[in-house]
């Protein structure tokens, strides 16, 4: 049996395994465990000191402290009350529209995913804050809880993203380069969004209301209440691409600031303190989990050649490259059903990334190429989050508000995911949209 076909194997029972809900970790040391044994006749001594390093390799490695420290961040402005206050802003600017308060719940969601980058975070802290206002001011189930399930994808779309990290890390592309790249794209993520809201309520008044006209006064101050949330996102995005700072040590003042906003505001005591660091120890425990069986996957299969194989019959082959890109951003969406984004970031990575550097888009060089194909995966990671029947943020906002059904959720989101695959579509045949702005920085 050759490598090739004992890879396909093994990556065949890890989808089993995860289409059963083992844990993508478990699964992952189970598969690369597997494939590792059959290659070498069931020797294990050379799988314990490849593990042995790997562990090593991947808890040493300095990079991977951004990780934490953006978590950090995000848990202080969960439990420092920060979201009400990016809420508020959005909302005494635009709540009197029509429609006007789901649209400021898809601003405040932009917002926080600045200073957040967990997709799942996102939608369960401005769900608790948003989806209380939206009811009672008598939006409908299905507009409220579907603009909530799908703004808080961008979490993970607008920067910092901790599955932008993972792809960085991955493919030892540029964290600044990355998050520059995710910032147009995540901007018309959000403007896509207020777009749906707005057809939604024109086409049925009833689903989004008008809300009152809040005093002009009161407007100001709840924009100026924003400005330092505002500034920690701008220091961290351009220290880190302004060079003056490397991703880490941006991270660390963010997470400072963070820390020290909430509490000077008074929206974290102690706590919420001692919560934020136990759920930053809790999340950095479990990616560190699934990314060091992500590397005992990766070498494994490395082993048995068959991402190298596979990135070579593509090549071969004489199949369009758009046919090929297209294929594996539907394939991104399949995965979807059964994982989260994380996971599909370290699962499909190692196999997929060979194959696209391989190919010519549009004549694009390989180091633009690279960032283009980051951001592009992101957004189809993004989609996974929403799709029905297993989108996870659907099931975090339906666990919100228990008066809605989950179909009727499930219904509403449609027209966001329109709009999600329209802009895929416009970033695919236009990279200048995502690499625009990299250029001009560069």
């Amino acid at each position: 049996m050759s490598g090739t076909t004992i890879g396909l194997i093994g990556f065949g029972c890890l989808l089993a395994m995860l289409a059963v809900r083992v844990h993508i970790a478990m699964a992952m040391f189970i598969t690369g465990t597997g494939i590792y044994l059959v290659m070498n006749q069931g020797e294990s001594g050379g799988l314990l000191y490849t593990l042995n390093n790997l562990v090593y390799a991947r808890v040493s490695n300095y990079d991977l402290a951004v990780i934490p420290l953006f978590i950090l961040m995000g848990q202080f402005a969960t439990h420092g009350g920060l979201s009400k206050a990016l809420f508020r802003a959005a909302g005494t600017l635009i709540g009197h529209w029509r429609g006007g308060l789901a649209m400021a719940s898809t601003a405040a969601c932009a917002a926080f995913g600045a200073i957040c980058g967990s997709s799942l975070a996102t939608a369960a802290t401005m769900g608790q804050v948003a989806l209380p206002e939206l009811r009672a001011h008598n939006y409908s189930g299905k507009l409220a809880t579907a603009t909530l399930a799908a703004s808080g994808t961008l979490g993970i779309l607008i920067p910092p993203s901790v599955p932008l990290v993972i792809y960085a890390v991955l493919t030892q592309e540029s964290i600044g380069k990355l998050f520059v790249a995710a910032v147009v794209p995540g901007i018309i993520a959000a403007l896509g969004y207020l777009l749906v809201i707005a057809f939604i309520v024109r086409r049925d008044p009833t689903a989004g209301p008008a809300g009152e006209k809040v005093p002009f006064a009161d407007m100001i101050r709840a924009q100026i209440n924003i400005i330092p949330v505002l500034l920690v996102f701008l220091v961290v995005i351009v220290g880190i691409y302004g060079g003056w700072a490397n991703p880490t040590e941006a991270a660390s003042i963010g997470a400072a600031a963070c820390g020290v906003i909430a509490l000077v505001s008074g929206g974290m005591g102690t706590k919420g303190f001692f919560e934020s660091v136990y759920g930053t120890a809790h999340a950095t425990g479990m990616i560190f989990m699934v990314l060091i069986g992500a590397d005992l996957l990766n070498s494994s299969l490395a082993l048995s050649q068959m991402p190298t194989e596979l990135a070579n019959w593509v090549q071969g082959s004489g199949l369009p490259p758009l046919l090929v890109l297209f294929a594996i951003l539907v394939i991104y969406i399949l995965l979807g059903c059964v994982m989260d984004s994380l996971a599909m970031i370290l699962l499909t990575i190692p196999i997929f990334y060979p194959m696209v550097m391989g190919l010519d888009f549009f004549g694009m060089p390989v180091e633009d190429k690279s960032v283009w194909f980051g951001i592009l995966a992101l957004m189809v990671v993004e989609i996974g989050l929403v799709h029905p029947p297993v989108g996870m943020n659907l099931y975090v906002i339906n666990k919100l508000a228990k008066d809605v059904p989950m179909t009727e959720t499930a219904w509403g989101v449609m027209p966001f995911l329109a709009s999600d695959f329209l802009r895929i579509i416009a970033l695919v045949f236009l990279p200048g949209v995502s690499l625009g702005l990299v250029h001009f920085l560069g």
